[in-house]
């Protein structure tokens, strides 16, 4: 980048080539910059520039730049329609004979010693080097009289795109970048998003290739929890016949939740998609820590002994299975949490995510596990007993009036 830097009659980048070939043109984010309000070609440009010069500023941002063509000078035809149209000349004489004249036109074909050879028409040389040139030429009306082109036409110099840049309709810009070291792309495309909101109103935002798909992946991870979470719900539900306990054990979560974050946090990780699989490998151990207490107080309540009794000794007697198991799996990702080499960044979010939720829900899962078990318990039987006295006094009183 600083030998590119000093070419002074282009602007050069280094970049890698996209994680999915085909999904974008180079790694970090596709940004595309839209002109929502019609302000025109101007306002974006300079919408641009603004927005650059903010990233330019930002920690988060790396390498951001435009992904186009600068605006060069250009030479815009003004055709009076009202005065063609009166002189009987189509419009697309107008635009075949300015494309025919310094362009080019295919004709047709002829056979020439054995060979095809096309005949292309074009204005010669001496005639289609300047602007002027354009009042040099004729069109045929509808009648088939030439009129000059200089009759209904004018140009002058002005300066625009040299190709025309849309996106879903809308005139676009579009921006490349990569998020600094460190920071994640989901960072600096929040940045991005963030900056807009500074730009003059009416101008526009939207993700392409591969930036477009992270958002829309990003978009699933709260429904993806919900739905984890409620068949945790359904299965625990369905193995003890009772919604009190699930609920009880669905208080818990968020203890081995606490564990995967510190631990990221404190390593300087994202939080991405590989944290987000961590995480949900979690939120399944910390259920089952749970759930070896429970299982053994809820069978102790059954047979007679009483509720906080057979809490503590289920707390008691099942430390020994919780930890064993925690320090196995624990042990098992530890690898995945230190590792080295290619692939190491998913590898560490992972490992680092599940150790640290063994980590807490080894410890606080055993302290109020057994807590949320008895307050859901007891909440719930206060509550049958009244519904029960009522019923009863209900039947009584019918019993009465019967009599």
């Amino acid at each position: 980048m600083g030998a590119f830097s000093q070419i002074r009659n282009a602007m050069v980048f280094a970049f890698a080539p996209p994680a999915v070939i085909e999904l974008g043109q180079a790694k970090g984010f596709d940004f595309q910059l839209l002109d929502r309000g019609g302000l025109g070609h101007a306002r974006l440009h300079a919408a641009r520039n603004q927005l650059l010069g903010l990233a330019a500023q930002d920690p988060v941002l790396t390498k951001v730049r435009p992904n186009g063509f600068e605006d060069v000078p250009e030479y815009r035809v003004d055709v009076d329609w009202e005065k063609a149209g009166a002189m009987g000349v189509p419009i697309a004489s107008i635009h075949n004979t300015i494309s025919a004249a310094f362009g080019s036109a295919y004709v047709n074909d002829f056979i020439q010693g054995g060979r095809v050879k096309r005949v292309v028409a074009q204005a010669d040389a001496p005639y289609r080097m300047l602007p002027k040139d354009l009042e040099k030429l004729y069109v045929r009306n509808q009648v088939g009289r030439m009129v000059p082109f200089s009759s209904f036409a004018s140009g002058h110099w002005t300066s625009g795109s040299p190709r025309l840049e849309r996106f879903n309709g809308f005139p676009s810009v579009n921006l490349l970048g990569e998020s600094a070291p460190g920071k994640s792309s989901g960072e600096a495309m929040q940045a991005m998003e963030g900056f807009v909101n500074q730009l003059p109103p009416g101008m526009g935002f939207d993700w392409n290739g591969l930036s477009y798909q992270e958002r829309q992946a990003g978009a699933q991870a709260a429904p993806i929890y919900a739905f984890s979470i409620f068949v945790i719900f359904l299965c625990l539900a369905a193995l003890y016949e009772s919604w009190a306990v699930p609920v009880s054990i669905l208080l818990a979560l968020p203890l081995g939740v606490i564990g995967g974050v510190i631990g990221s946090t404190l390593r300087g990780l994202p939080s991405d998609v590989y944290f987000q699989i961590g995480l949900l490998a979690t939120l399944g151990l910390t259920t089952k820590n749970a759930i070896l207490i429970v299982q053994f107080a809820k069978a102790r309540v059954e047979e007679g002994m009483g509720l906080i009794q057979a809490t503590l000794e289920g707390a008691k007697l099942r430390l020994r299975p919780i930890v064993m198991t925690s320090l196995a799996f624990g042990f098992g990702v530890m690898p995945l949490a230190f590792a080295g080499g290619a692939g190491a960044g998913a590898q560490k979010a992972i490992g680092t995510a599940v150790l640290g939720g063994v980590v807490t829900s080894t410890f606080l899962v055993t302290l109020f596990a057994p807590l949320f078990y008895v307050l859901i318990q007891k909440t719930f039987t206060q509550r049958k007993p009244r519904q029960e006295t009522a019923l009863g006094a209900r039947n009584s009183s019918v019993k009465e009036s019967n009599e």
